[in-house]
């Protein structure tokens, strides 16, 4: 009898330290992604645009294919890359944040670069494409933007859960993988969907202000997803520009960070009411500001360097 008591404690023991380590766990990946949540808007933002102009049915099944995408991207590349470099080359790790980073800044400036001087091949006569071929070009543009942003994700994850076992720090990236990819695709689902149902309501409701909201639900996604869009290259440069900066600083580049740091204290001082605000508010804005002036400096290295030696490449690998 006693021999069976003590086997109980033991299991409840175990089960304590199970329940405790999952606490810790979970813990961990809501910290952590608190870090990532400018990406994640962005990562947001940027996909219902790969959902334009294709047949409502569609939709979902698009998206769940993504969705599929993005979860293979973090849980069987990004994952296990981002623990190897961590457990091997370390150092590795802010440099490619940083470059995750500019990309981002670059992202976020090329789109407003765009607005004000379009490109000239907004004026090319578009591609006729079957809808199947224009689905799978489609979702593959998305699944390879869905990566950048993904390794974003996972190495700010990653950098923010520093100091935990190997095992410890897997969990919490597959959590967090898991949980942003159901966060952000169930919120793509809801909007590219939101129309829809919008219109279902206008034309089938019961009551007159079911109608009415139906019909302000069709007028008004538009500018939701507009304003969606806002945010997320927002989100892009401050994300982007935040990373840079701090990656300056850790590599012993620490100036502008500082400057930065003084301006929004010094801002938080004017208004005490609301001073952890303002600082927040403030930093984003410079973090943001610097984000736009690195991506539009990149514009032209893309073009006239990165671009041209991506086409050589393709055209020595295709021979």
């Amino acid at each position: 009898m006693s021999g069976l008591l003590a086997l109980l404690d033991d299991i409840a023991a175990l089960t304590k330290l199970a329940a405790a380590q999952v606490d810790d766990i979970a813990a961990q990946a809501a910290k952590a992604g608190t870090k990532t949540i400018g990406v994640v808007i962005d990562d947001g933002a940027v996909t219902p645009k790969y959902l334009h102009g294709l047949p409502a049915a569609r939709e979902l099944p698009m998206v769940w294919q993504i969705a599929r995408g993005s979860l293979f991207n973090k849980l069987v590349i990004l994952l296990p890359a981002a623990l190897a470099i961590n457990a091997f080359a370390p150092w590795l790790l802010s440099p490619l944040l940083m470059i995750g980073g500019a990309y981002l800044c670059f992202e976020g400036a090329e789109k407003i670069w765009h607005l004000v001087a379009p490109h000239d091949d907004d004026h090319e006569a578009p591609q006729t494409l079957d809808a199947a071929h224009l689905e799978r070009e489609r979702v593959a543009g998305a699944i390879k933007t869905d990566f950048i942003l993904s390794a974003e994700i996972m190495a700010i994850a990653l950098a923010a859960v520093d100091g935990t076992s190997t095992l410890n720090a897997a969990a919490v990236l597959a959590v967090i993988g898991v949980g942003i990819t159901a966060l952000v695709y169930g919120a793509v689902a809801l909007l590219v969907k939101a129309d829809d149902f919008g219109l279902l309501l206008s034309q089938s409701g019961r009551l007159a202000w079911t109608r009415a909201f139906g019909r302000g639900i069709v007028k008004g996604m538009p500018g939701v997803l507009a304003a969606i869009s806002i945010v997320g290259t927002a989100a892009m440069l401050w994300v982007g520009g935040s990373i840079v900066i701090h990656g300056l600083a850790t590599m012993g580049f620490g100036g502008l960070e500082h400057a930065i740091h003084a301006v929004a204290a010094g801002a938080a001082k004017v208004a005490p009411v609301a001073a952890g605000l303002v600082e927040w508010l403030v930093k984003a804005v410079l973090d943001g500001l610097f984000g736009l002036a690195l991506g539009l400096a990149l514009i032209p290295v893309a073009k006239h360097v990165i671009a041209p030696l991506a086409a050589s490449f393709k055209v020595s690998k295709a021979h």
